[in-house]
């Protein structure tokens, strides 16, 4: 086949393929246009039930006073497998944005790292680590084959996170018991603790694997395996330097490449922030910043400053800060979906709510976070 033919190929792919996808549209706009009449509901789906039901079956019936009934049948109807074999529904849709909302809010990480949803049991993503050949060549020069590159497969299994809430049924009866915003303050709570304190520390099994439990190495990225970390050591046991201590810091973020500096964060806990925002520069200026207007974030050296009680103190060979671009080193795997599970049984009289989420998490880039570590070398 030669170039013409290769070319009209292609094109005739392409016309279908758009014809394709004009037809899926126009289809998709018609069901859109039906459903949104005021007489369209023989056309939807029969005893699937709209996100009000589901919510009120689950609030009032379900959450309130245990009467499954009304959530059952509504899940019967829509064929919905969201119940577990250990009991338990799907909490609404609703609800589950909700919960998304609060833990980005209240989570220090959670708005920094990739967040991915995933609807089979793993993520599984390759890195390229070595990169592909290149370069420049003229219209008719030949091209030489490319070098293979070099891949390595990450694989995130998610785990199960879970907060154990509990309220007493008398409160539960009370008609002014806020049922959602309970369990919202009380399980999303929970929720960010856990997982802040997996993103750092985590050992990866059942739950996601923390930064801090990554391999170490003070090799610089040509020469490290893949998957090891960067630390930049103090020079002092426990300690910063008693000479300009700020310039470990400034080492630091100048040992992280300048495509991952864009969206870089220091990461570090108040007890560390409290010793960093005294130095000074040569010229006798703080080197912190504080932010220029409510909501913005402190700046350190330029960059935000990210504030996580999960980091360690300092202390001999501690890992107190980091520095990097959370978004590129870490990603969160999340399967969709929060589901309850109640027991009036077990803690009489209170009403124990069993809620669990499927998370898990891991390093996918040890390129875009480094590390100091309070040690001699």
């Amino acid at each position: 086949m030669d170039l013409t033919d290769l070319k009209q190929a292609v094109d005739g792919y392409a016309e279908t393929a758009t014809e394709g996808l004009d037809s899926l549209k126009s289809r998709l706009d018609t069901l859109e246009t039906r459903l949104d009449r005021p007489d369209a509901a023989p056309e939807r789906p029969a005893g699937t039930g709209t996100a009000a039901e589901h919510k009120a079956a689950f609030l009032e019936g379900f959450l309130a006073k245990g009467d499954d009934s009304r959530i059952r049948a509504l899940e019967h109807k829509a064929l919905s497998t969201s119940t577990g074999g250990d009991g338990g529904y799907a909490v609404p849709e609703e609800i589950d944005h909700a919960i998304e909302k609060q833990l980005v809010d209240l989570s220090p990480l959670r708005r920094h790292v990739t967040v991915r949803t995933v609807t089979s049991g793993d993520y599984k993503r390759l890195v390229n680590t070595g990169g592909a050949g290149s370069g420049w060549v003229g219209e008719a020069d030949g091209r030489s084959q490319t070098a293979t590159p070099n891949l390595e497969e990450v694989a995130i299994t998610p785990g199960e996170l879970y907060a154990n809430a509990a309220a007493t049924q008398r409160a539960l009866d009370d008609m002014q018991f806020d049922a959602e915003g309970w369990l919202l303050e009380e399980v999303t709570e929970e929720f960010a603790v856990q997982e802040n304190a997996a993103i750092i520390n985590g050992d990866g099994i059942n739950k996601p694997r923390g930064i801090l439990t990554a391999p170490m190495s003070t090799s610089g990225d040509d020469t490290r395996p893949f998957g090891t970390l960067q630390v930049l050591p103090t020079g002092v046991d426990g300690g910063f330097a008693s000479a300009d201590p700020a310039d470990i810091l400034v080492d630091l973020v100048h040992s992280l490449k300048p495509r991952y500096r864009q969206g870089a964060v220091f990461l570090m806990n108040s007890k560390t922030l409290a010793v960093v925002r005294k130095f000074k520069d040569g010229d006798g200026n703080f080197i912190w910043r504080p932010g220029l207007a409510d909501g913005q974030p402190d700046r350190l050296l330029g960059h935000p400053v990210v504030e996580c009680e999960d980091m360690p103190d300092i202390a001999s060979d501690s890992l107190s800060i980091a520095f990097g671009n959370l978004g590129r080193a870490y990603t969160l795997a999340e399967r969709t979906g929060t589901r309850v599970l109640r027991d009036p049984y077990s803690n009489k009289p209170y009403v124990h709510f069993y809620a669990t989420r499927r998370v898990g998490g891991a390093l996918v880039n040890d390129q875009a976070l480094k590390l100091v570590r309070f040690s001699l070398a």
